[in-house]
């Protein structure tokens, strides 16, 4: 104790000096730590980019750079997607905005009068006080509960087929059928329903609807032009043609078609579903004896068809 008094300074700084040297070391090891740290990330790092380099095709060198390349083509395919978007426009529902069944029944009969008129103005035959595939609402003034929204939004679409039917004057529109959406649709015609539904993917929904008609082939190649170039994106997945005088005893056949581009006017590089071309109108030789008396031979004669098309209406989901 005495040599502790003696020497007491000499023990404080020693005591100091210790513990300065035992901070120094512990901060040593950190900072030894923290460099095998940073060490294994950067060879991390760096193994990461070796492996982009070598991969088939790589972000690119001094002389190429894929990464800008990928950039500017993304930025194309979005500007594609914008352009294109002019094709994919909706069909507003008929009546539009929150519908009530007094609104709704109005505008059934208003829409449904207006569709008789422009069929007569076409010169387009109707089956007997037509309805358009809404015999079961025509009557009705209160709908099941749920279904308005459904039926307005259909109601346009069917709307919108029938004027492209007209547009193009077939001699006849036999009926025009869509999928069930309300339980009013259970007392309905048969003929105005198909027995499918609408399925949905991650852009759109795809709606299903059967139109039958009579008509020659001109008409009919305007009524597949007009589905093309439409600013409502139709999808033609079936085309069923034969004699309107067969139609009857013959069920549908609907037999694939070889995939068409559309017609100028249309979305680029746009299918028509999975068919695209239309088989030729059926023509039937004629034998004459014309010729015998000097008269011209008949070699050709086109007859009537009755269409069935099926085509799908494409509605894009509001986030694609």
């Amino acid at each position: 104790m005495a040599w502790i008094k003696r020497n007491l300074f000499f023990v404080i700084g020693g005591i100091v000096t210790l513990a300065l040297l035992g901070a120094g070391g512990f901060y040593i090891y950190q900072g030894l730590n923290r460099n095998s740290e940073a060490t294994d990330k950067l060879n991390e790092i760096y193994g990461t980019l070796k492996s982009l380099q070598q991969q088939q095709p790589s972000p690119g060198n001094e002389k190429t750079d894929n990464t800008r390349i990928a950039k500017d083509q993304t930025q194309q395919i979005t500007s594609w997607i914008k352009s294109a978007g002019k094709y994919f426009q909706p069909i507003p529902s008929i009546p539009a905005g929150n519908v009530t069944s007094e609104a709704f029944a109005s505008a059934l009969r208003r829409t449904v009068d207006a569709l008789q008129h422009e069929a007569e103005s076409a010169g387009v035959t109707l089956p007997p006080k037509y309805n358009f595939s809404f015999s079961a609402q025509q009557p009705l003034m209160k709908f099941a509960d749920g279904s308005l929204g459904l039926l307005a939004a259909q109601l346009g679409e069917v709307k919108a087929i029938a004027e492209i039917i007209f547009s193009a004057r077939v001699n006849a529109l036999d009926s025009i059928q869509r999928v069930r959406v309300s339980d009013d649709d259970a007392a309905g015609s048969q003929g105005d329903y198909i027995d499918e539904h609408s399925t949905t993917n991650n852009l759109a929904v795809i709606t299903p609807y059967v139109v039958t008609f009579r008509c020659f082939t001109p008409e009919l190649s305007r009524v597949i032009s007009t589905f093309a170039t439409s600013s409502n994106t139709f999808l033609i997945k079936s085309i069923n043609v034969q004699p309107a005088g067969a139609a009857s005893a013959s069920p549908t056949q609907t037999a694939p078609l070889p995939g068409a581009m559309l017609p100028p006017g249309g979305i680029p590089g746009r299918m028509l579903g999975e068919f695209g071309m239309v088989p030729p109108a059926t023509q039937t030789p004629v034998t004459s004896s014309a010729t015998d008396k000097g008269g011209l031979q008949t070699l050709l004669k086109e007859q009537l068809l009755r269409v069935t098309i099926e085509v799908g209406l494409v509605k894009l989901l509001p986030n694609s």
